[in-house]
């Protein structure tokens, strides 16, 4: 029997995971989070903030016999763009990982294997064009980022350690939240609700077209079982991505389609600033369908913010280009893909049957 411990699993590949190890007949589920998870069978909870260390040590004395670990947790400032070149949001990264660490003291006979998630910021795609597609066998990049402290940390605990680690880097991540700063299906499904209200046809709010990819949530939950049982995976870094490409304003027509809506020439909005202006009009939505009891704020967080930098607002030209080779996990053996088309919409008809999203 195994016994894995989900950190941060109230967020989007959290979520997932929770649900796929779940699922699974030889897995004990231990969930890490401030917030109550998702309901599964099975699943204990222990509630815990990782920036306190006292808090994170006390609730990890409540478990023991922790084989694996999934580390999905994630500290992102207010301003989300400015954050990833912050000192602060580094630090606060890295001190959330050192106290789960320090914390697993009572599992430390027993843990085997440690997942880390990194994304696609390490190849400096917030920063500046990355050759296509990126490989996990380039050298680190020079750029500042919270990964490499986090890294180096696992890195330096690991020689004194019998367990092994693994890390993945999964891009644009689609899935199931509540909150979470990079939700791009929460953001999808406000804004197309709120246009349909106001009567308004599905446009694209963005700028300029360009190629991109995703992850889906559920591709990363079934890889975090593949490096945490795959001795050849200790020590490795790989990508995963879903394994198409697609150009935002080509899946525009099927979202519009998803939502029963007409669909119009793009116009741009910066989502940031406009949507929260509109809070009472989702208000009436959540009210008129029966929707959990939510604001606009609650279920989207941060991510206006990501959804205009994924949607190259105010970009005329592309943004900086940035696709990754899932190349080295698929030869390592794991084969699992996703229809990126058909992911949005499996995603968004869930957070429906949530009571999150209306139909």
């Amino acid at each position: 029997m195994n016994t894995i411990l989900i950190v941060g699993a109230t967020g989007i590949t959290g979520t997932a995971a929770l649900r796929h190890f779940a699922a699974l007949p030889d897995w004990q589920v231990i969930a890490l989070s401030r917030r109550q998870p998702v309901a599964a069978p099975g699943v204990h909870h222990v509630s815990a903030d990782l920036l306190d260390a006292k808090q994170c040590k006390d609730a990890l004395q409540q478990v023991a016999g922790v084989t694996h670990v999934a580390y999905t947790a994630l500290h992102e400032e207010d301003d989300l763009l400015a954050g990833w070149r912050s000192q602060s949001q580094m630090d606060a990264n890295l001190a959330m990982l050192r106290n789960l660490l320090d914390g697993l003291a009572p599992s430390r006979a027993s843990l085997r294997h440690i997942t880390i998630l990194q994304g696609s910021k390490a190849y400096g795609s917030h920063l500046h064009p990355v050759p296509v597609p990126a490989k996990e066998r380039w050298p680190r990049g020079p750029h500042e980022i919270f990964y490499w402290p986090q890294e180096d940390l696992l890195r330096e605990r690991q020689k004194s350690e019998a367990w092994t680690f693994s890390i993945l880097r999964p891009m644009r991540i689609l899935g199931e939240s509540v909150g979470s700063p990079m939700s791009i299906i929460a953001a999808l499904g406000v804004y197309a609700s709120v246009m349909r209200q106001l009567g308004q046809p599905l446009r694209f709010p963005g700028g300029g077209p360009y190629v991109t990819a995703c992850t889906d949530s559920r591709l990363i939950a079934h890889a975090i079982e593949f490096v945490g049982t795959s001795p050849h995976a200790s020590g490795e870094t790989y990508n995963v991505v879903n394994g198409d490409v697609f150009v935002w304003n080509d899946l525009w027509p099927s979202l519009a389609r998803h939502f029963k809506m007409p669909m119009a020439e793009p116009r741009p909005m910066k989502l940031a600033d406009e949507m929260p202006r509109l809070s009472a009009v989702w208000d009436e939505i959540s009210a008129r369908n029966d929707l959990r009891a939510l604001s606009m704020n609650e279920v989207i967080g941060q991510a206006w913010q990501f959804a205009d930098y994924a949607f190259a607002y105010g970009q005329e030209s592309p943004p900086p280009r940035i696709l990754m080779s899932p190349i080295k996990i698929h030869k390592a053996g794991f084969n699992a893909c996703f229809d990126t088309e058909d992911a949005f919409l499996y995603w968004l008809s869930r957070m429906q049957e949530a009571r999150i999203l209306p139909w």
